[in-house]
């Protein structure tokens, strides 16, 4: 008795490893293409320069004597569908009141919504925004540059994000 359920438990497991190797090969899984590749000139310039213009924002809230959080970002195209960003903290990202880095992608989503500076008043404020300035957006050959940062009074703000912004256009 047990030498046929020995020789049948072998005969199954066998039909099981003939039949799997009996199958066909699957066919390689594709990538997924999208509408959009990640790969296009304008975010090809952004990711070359954007740390460049990190460091140049940086450099001026040092010499401002502030601290806070820097923005840069590449939206492509002509209407905010997406952006590619790079952030940098300088010194702080917050304080004992404030989460700067949250007031920076404050004023970076009001200039996406808007493709107007930050803090421009052409309409009221919604949830989520703050109506300050201290950001400024620029367009260019492929989309628009958006540089943001907080953490000082909005004038030492803007003149920081300026000078990223700056930094990057010149590359467009």
């Amino acid at each position: 008795m047990k030498k046929i359920l020995l020789l049948t438990a072998f005969l199954f497991t066998s039909g099981i490893f003939l039949t799997i190797q009996a199958q066909p090969a699957k066919a390689p899984v594709k990538a997924i293409k999208t509408d959009r590749p990640i790969t296009k000139k304008g975010e090809k310039i952004f990711s070359r320069i954007a740390g460049k213009c990190l460091i140049r924002m940086e450099q001026v809230a040092l010499k401002n004597s502030v601290s806070g959080a820097a923005i840069i970002a590449f939206i492509p195209g002509e209407v905010t569908g997406s952006w590619v960003s790079k952030m940098k903290v300088v010194g702080t990202m917050y304080t004992e009141k404030s989460n700067l880095l949250a007031v920076a992608s404050s004023k970076a989503a009001e200039m996406a919504a808007t493709l107007t500076d930050s803090g421009s008043g052409i309409r009221k404020p919604l949830t989520g925004e703050l109506g300050w300035k201290g950001g400024m957006i620029r367009k260019v050959k492929y989309g628009y540059i958006v540089a943001a940062f907080s953490g000082g009074p909005s004038e030492i703000d803007l003149q920081i994000s300026k000078e990223g912004l700056d930094t990057l256009v010149k590359y467009y």
